[in-house]
C-alpha cells in the first residue's frame, strides 16, 4: 500500500509556475499594520456559526491544538484520522467525535475527507502534507496546516498547486506561523519597513533547542511516526533545520522582505547514538540579491543556555539594529528609539490568533490565502540551507528548484 498515487508521481508544475515560488513574499500578508492583514484577535472574532472540521494527526501537538480549536468556539470536530487507531480513538473520544468517524491507517485521511467535514487541520509529519493538502483541496475543503509545508522542493510545489486549487474554488488555505502574529514583532517589522534602521546590511538568526528522541530503527517506519521522532529524519520530518530552525529563518526573511538567492555552509550530527539522518548542528550563510548577508546558527543539543531566548534573529542596518524573538523581547534601537517589548506565551498565543484568523477567512470568504506564499518561501529556503550544508556546496535557489528533488520513504509494512 502506498500513500502516493501514480498520477501525483508524474505531476510536475511548469517552469513558469515554479518561477513564481521564488518571487518576493507578499509582505502585506505577514504583519503590515493594516486592517486587512492584521492577525485576528481571539476576542474580536465573532463566531456566528461552527465550522465542521476534521483533525488529521492526533499526536502531541495535534491533540493540543485541537483543544485550542474547541476553546475558540467557532469549530465542531466532526472526524479524526491518525495512523494509530488507539490515538484516533482516544483523541476522538476527548473531542466528542462519533466512533464511526474515527479513522486510522495511512489512508484514514481519505475517509475523513469523505466524512462530511468542510475543513481539515493537518498535524502530521510533513512528508505527508503535500498529498493530504492536495486531496483536501480537490475535495473542496478549507485547509489549516502546520509548518513546514514540505520536506523537499517537489512538496513545496505541490503545496503551491493545492493552494491555487483552493483559491480557485474559493476555499481558505491557511498555514500557521506564530512569530508573524505577535504584536511586538509586528511593530518592529513595521518600523524596519519605515526605515528606522536604514538599509539592512546583515542578519543573524539562531535556533538553540534540545534534541528529540532518536531510538533504533525497527522493521518498518511505524515507530518513527510518533513522539516527534520523525524530526530526526530528513525525508519524514524535513530535518531539525527545516522543522525547527525554520521559525528563525522565517523571521529573518520577514524582516528582509525577500527570499535568499543562495546558501552555503556545513552541518554535522552531534547527538548521542543517532539513527535518523538529520544533522543537528548547522552553520549556514544565506545571500540575498541586494547583497544582504544572513548567517544562521542552529544547535539542537541538550546543553542550551542562552539569554537571547531559544529562537530569533538580529537585524543590523545602517542606522540601527533590531531583533525579532520567539520567547524573549522584540527590540529596535537607533539614535532616537529604544523599543523593547516582551514576546509573551507565543507558542499558544500565536496558535490561538491563527485559529481565529482561519475562522475569519472561512466565514468571511477571504480566499486569497496570503499565508501560503510566505510559508512556501520559508520552507524552500530552509530546504536550500539543509541541502547546501549537507552537501557542503554553494547552492542557488534556482538550482534547487530545477533539481526538483523528491525525498521518498519506505511505507512497506505500514497499515493502509
Amino acid at each position: 500500500m502506498t500513500l502516493l498515487s501514480d498520477s501525483s508521481r508524474r505531476e510536475f508544475l511548469s517552469q513558469a509556475a515554479l518561477a513564481g515560488l521564488i518571487s518576493p513574499m507578499i509582505l502585506g500578508s505577514i504583519g503590515e499594520m493594516s486592517a486587512a492583514s492584521q492577525p485576528a484577535s481571539v476576542s474580536d472574532t465573532k463566531r456566528d456559526r461552527k465550522i465542521k472540521i476534521g483533525l488529521v494527526g492526533g499526536g502531541g501537538r495535534g491533540s493540543w491544538i485541537a483543544g485550542l480549536f474547541q476553546q475558540d468556539g467557532g469549530y465542531e470536530f466532526h472526524a479524526i484520522a491518525d495512523y494509530f487507531p488507539e490515538v484516533s480513538d482516544r483523541v476522538g473520544q476527548t473531542l466528542g467525535v462519533d466512533k464511526s468517524r474515527r479513522f486510522s491507517g495511512l489512508s484514514g485521511y481519505k475517509r475523513l475527507i469523505e466524512s462530511g467535514v468542510e475543513a481539515v487541520a493537518l498535524e502530521t509529519p510533513p512528508f505527508f502534507f503535500p498529498e493530504m493538502a492536495m486531496a483536501a483541496a480537490e475535495a473542496g475543503l478549507h485547509v489549516y496546516m502546520a509548518k513546514p509545508v514540505a520536506v523537499d522542493a517537489w512538496g513545496c510545489k505541490r503545496i503551491a498547486a493545492a493552494s491555487g486549487k483552493a483559491t480557485g474554488q474559493k476555499r481558505a488555505f491557511y498555514i500557521e506561523y506564530q512569530m508573524p502574529t505577535d504584536p511586538s514583532n509586528i511593530e518592529v517589522v513595521r518600523q524596519i519597513r519605515a526605515g528606522a534602521i536604514g538599509k539592512l546590511l546583515s542578519i543573524n538568526s539562531y535556533y538553540l533547542g534540545s534534541p528529540f528522541g532518536d531510538p533504533p530503527l525497527t522493521a518498518n517506519l511505524e515507530s518513527r511516526l510518533q513522539n516527534l521522532i520523525w524530526v530526526n529524519d530528513n525525508a519524514i520530518g524535513g530535518s531539525y533545520h527545516v522543522n525547527a530552525c525554520i521559525h528563525a529563518v522565517d523571521a529573518a526573511m520577514w524582516a528582509a522582505g525577500a527570499v535568499p538567492k543562495s546558501a552555503s555552509g556545513a552541518s554535522r550530527v552531534a547527538r548521542n547514538s543517532p539513527h535518523g539522518d538529520s544533522a543537528d548542528i548547522y552553520s549556514i550563510t544565506f545571500e540575498y540579491a541586494d547583497g544582504l548577508i544572513h548567517q544562521h546558527e542552529g544547535r539542537h543539543l541538550a546543553n542550551q543556555h542562552d539569554t537571547r531566548g531559544f529562537c530569533g534573529c538580529e537585524i543590523h542596518g545602517e542606522k540601527g539594529t533590531a531583533g525579532l524573538s520567539y520567547s524573549a523581547q522584540a527590540t529596535l534601537l537607533n539614535a532616537d528609539t529604544a523599543y523593547k517589548e516582551d514576546v509573551v506565551n507565543l507558542y499558544e498565543a500565536g496558535a490561538r490568533r491563527s485559529i481565529a484568523q482561519f475562522y475569519q477567512h472561512v466565514t468571511e470568504g477571504r480566499t486569497d490565502n496570503p499565508t501560503v506564499r510566505h510559508a512556501v518561501d520559508s520552507a524552500l529556503t530552509t530546504i536550500l540551507g539543509r541541502e547546501a550544508a549537507r552537501r557542503r556546496v554553494y547552492l542557488t535557489m534556482e538550482r534547487l528548484i530545477k533539481e526538483n528533488q523528491r525525498l521518498e520513504i519506505n511505507l512497506k509494512g505500514l497499515k493502509s
